[in-house]
């Protein structure tokens, strides 16, 4: 049966030019109406035999929307410009680059890790056109996330570098400072080669409670609800959003920056 509803609906095909007439088309719209109607079966043979391309089609049409609906949305961003606090804070790429990507995030959070690996890819495509800077916004749900933001600000304090190197290692690992917190922290930071007695000191002291705080206080001024959350100059980018489509907001950034690309 399959076989043979298969072939009427080429012989229909066939018969309609590929400049066809508008009433050839709706001839064949009203051929191939009749058909499923009478068959209905057959989208679903159709879309079992076929399933992966259709899961491509779909995934490819919600792309596209997703993509209209964040650019509409960047557009009104540009509009609409933030003022975030920035010193004290380490920054990786060229100071001078003309794209601020602002993260608050969270060192427990799983996407925050996705996030962190897409920035990456980010930063060296745009070498020397963005440049990265990492705030806290520490989940109160789980016990090591503001431990982590403790030892991250404390580390940027008194090395940026080597402050990066421990926020390298926490994403790396972040399992295993789900499951071991503390303990773990004060490994990579060793290895980072952080003076341990400062930072220890630094932790329970009044600079980076405070640093912590504006972050969080900034972030919840800004209206984020969840992490991960950037700021792209201007433009908001909630989530981990695909490198595509981060790199779509760089894109518009640099242009209404007057860079090129």
């Amino acid at each position: 049966m399959f076989k043979r509803l298969l072939a009427t609906l080429l012989i229909v095909l066939t018969l309609v030019p590929v400049a066809g007439a508008a009433d050839n088309r709706d001839e064949l719209k009203e051929t191939l109406r009749t058909l499923l109607r009478d068959n209905p079966d057959l989208v679903l043979e159709v879309l079992r035999e076929h399933s992966e391309t259709v899961l491509e089609i779909a995934q490819q049409g919600a792309n596209q929307r997703r993509r209209k609906a964040l650019v509409a949305q960047w557009k009104t961003d540009l509009e609409d410009p933030k003022k975030v606090n920035l010193a004290d804070r380490p920054v990786r790429g060229e100071a001078n680059a003309p794209v601020t990507v602002v993260a608050y995030s969270d060192f427990t959070c799983p996407y925050c890790q996705q996030a962190a690996g897409t920035v990456e890819m980010l930063l060296a495509n745009y070498k020397g056109k963005v440049r990265y800077i990492f705030k806290q916004m520490p989940l109160e749900t789980h016990e090591n996330a503001r431990t982590a933001s403790n030892y991250y600000v404390a580390a940027s304090l008194q090395d940026p570098a080597k402050a990066w190197k421990l926020y390298e290692a926490v994403f790396a690992d972040r399992d295993r400072l789900v499951t071991e917190g503390e303990p773990f922290l004060k490994k990579v930071a060793q290895e980072a080669g952080l003076d341990m007695q400062r930072l220890a000191t630094d932790i329970k002291g009044r600079k980076v409670k405070a640093l912590i705080e504006e972050d969080m206080a900034e972030a919840r001024k800004l209206g984020v609800q969840g992490t991960p959350y950037f700021l792209v100059n201007d433009l908001v980018v909630r989530g981990a959003l695909p490198l595509d489509l981060f790199s779509d907001a760089v894109d518009m950034a640099l242009e209404k920056a007057g860079a090129k690309k």
